[in-house]
């Protein structure tokens, strides 16, 4: 009895304590609020576009999001508390991007916008509840898809100001009207108009039928679509709206695409096969020919200590078969015993990947030096050359130049060792400075197209070189993985003055596991 009577005067004590706990806890939405969101947007945000890279390490963003969570908008006014949600929604996606960042689409996060829970004014909801509830139901303005911003390039583009209930209704006619006369939103050819799906997802919302769609746009174009206008919707744009990946590009297309010149963030893993298929017809062309294929799968692996340094290992395995024409570059896999073959791990060894300046966001230096494996790999009377006898060391110059938004030019200077200390004297046998220049098209967040060409000069007494040139495409498969397929001629001055002939097939798979 005793204990319940305590307990009684205790209980009391205790709820108190919590109810007035939340009570100062609770954050007031005033002046305050606005201004940091403003200062934040105006610092991470340009041209529409998000720096999520530096958000990493900055808790600015953190601090936003602990006070929109708390929030009290009990006594909010209409306009106020608009203007409270519409920023809400759209730390919290910026919020969600870095948490998760790396990431080049916000779809290649389940979950982002239906199942993933944020806490808005001491409420656990989605941020499409968040957008159809606390918004669109409570409000009913379509202007609200002009300001809310999905973190995707499709998504009208995101201000580097706030959004302020005493400027809130000529922020939401001036973002609309903007939206709507953009020629890459409204897309209008001759009587043909390509609209964004945000038109047929929300339908509803502009009125329903095509009629109505039509007449509000119409109130904010300032070229009016026709009232007879045949409708269309095209594909919507998810990658992501990121000024600079982390890996290093900025604007459209540009943004999504891996740069191959840059660090990988610390904490995250790169893993890449590169499968290379060399063939080459020597002889003169009027006689019998031979052919020799090489086939090499280079493994290199890197972890990034820090944004600007990698370490890594990587080695490579080769498969080679020499013999007569007429035979396919393929006959390299056969095992049918003609012509002479071997196969096995030939080299490996450790590498590095550092970025010597944070202000060159897309050049860096790498790094390798392999060692040999196996025994005769020069080559005998009984079996063919397979791979240098002694260590190799390549030191290489990456730089990547976006150029708009769906171009992109990359340069390759190498500086490369071969066959170290394999004669007696221990010298280096072979010096060669490869120059690499690479051309992209962007025409998609997932595709790219580019071509390939490259000198390679052989400093050497009897001066020798090779050149090459080809085509290639990437895709992008998820966020984490790339395919790549390459192919190019080759020539150099012995195959130049022979008649002979050589080309590459070269099929890549990069994989990022990111912390």
């Amino acid at each position: 009895m005793k204990n319940v009577l305590k307990w009684s005067k205790v209980l009391p004590i205790i709820f108190g304590m919590i109810f007035f706990g939340n009570i100062l806890n609770a954050q007031k939405i005033n002046q305050s609020f606005f201004n940091d969101v403003d200062a934040f947007l105006q610092k991470y945000v340009s041209d529409g576009l998000v720096k999520y890279a530096p958000l990493k390490s900055d808790k600015k963003l953190k601090t936003l999001i602990d006070r929109i969570a708390s929030a009290d908008v009990s006594d909010l006014d209409d306009k106020t508390l608009q203007a409270f949600y519409i920023n809400a929604y759209n730390l919290n996606v910026i919020n969600k991007v870095v948490r998760n960042y790396p990431l080049q689409s916000v779809i290649d996060k389940k979950g982002f916008f239906d199942n993933d829970k944020i806490t808005v004014a001491n409420a656990s909801l989605t941020l499409n509840q968040l957008e159809k509830d606390r918004l669109l139901k409570s409000f009913n303005d379509p202007r609200f898809h002009f300001v809310l911003v999905c973190g995707a390039v499709g998504c009208p583009p995101i201000t580097h100001f706030a959004y302020r209930p005493e400027k809130l209704e000529a922020q939401l006619e001036q973002q609309t009207k903007k939206a709507l006369n953009d020629a890459d939103f409204i897309r209008v050819a001759g009587n043909k108009v390509e609209l964004s799906q945000i038109f047929k997802w929300y339908a509803n919302d502009f009125g329903g039928s095509q009629e109505k769609i039509v007449s509000f746009i119409n109130k904010y174009r300032t070229d009016r679509l026709s009232a007879g206008a045949k409708l269309s919707y095209y594909t919507y744009d998810w990658s992501l709206n990121d000024q600079s990946n982390g890996l290093g590009v900025s604007g459209a297309a540009n943004a999504y695409r891996y740069i191959v010149s840059s660090t990988i963030p610390k904490g995250s893993v790169e893993i890449k096969i590169f499968n290379n298929l060399y063939s080459q017809k020597t002889g003169d062309p009027s006689e019998l020919r031979d052919r020799s294929s090489f086939f090499t799968t280079t493994l290199s692996a890197f972890y990034g200590l820090s944004n600007r340094l990698n370490i890594g290992v990587n080695g490579r395995y080769r498969k080679v078969r020499n013999n007569a024409l007429p035979s396919s570059p393929f006959s390299v896999f056969a095992s049918d015993g003609v012509g002479s073959s071997r196969s096995g791990l030939t080299a490996i060894g450790p590498q590095i990947r550092y970025a010597p300046n944070p202000k060159w966001e897309n050049f860096s230096i790498q790094s390798s030096f392999v060692f040999p494996i196996g025994e005769d790999l020069a080559g005998s009377e009984f079996q063919p050359y397979i791979d240098w006898t002694g260590a190799t060391w390549n030191t290489q110059f990456f730089n990547d130049f976006s150029i708009g938004t769906k171009f992109s030019l990359f340069t390759e200077v190498d500086v490369l060792l071969e066959d170290i200390g394999s004669s007696d004297e221990g010298h280096i046998n072979r010096l060669s400075t490869p120059v690499i220049l690479i051309f992209s098209f962007i025409p998609t967040a997932k595709w790219t197209i580019y071509t390939i060409g490259g000198y390679s000069p052989f400093w050497q007494k009897e001066y020798d070189y090779f050149v090459q040139y080809g085509l290639g495409t990437k895709y992008q498969i998820t966020s984490d993985l790339e395919l790549e397929l390459l192919y190019t001629d080759f020539s150099n001055k012995f195959l130049a003055e022979s008649g002979g002939q050589a080309e590459t097939i070269n099929l890549g798979l990069r994989v990022n596991l990111f912390n």
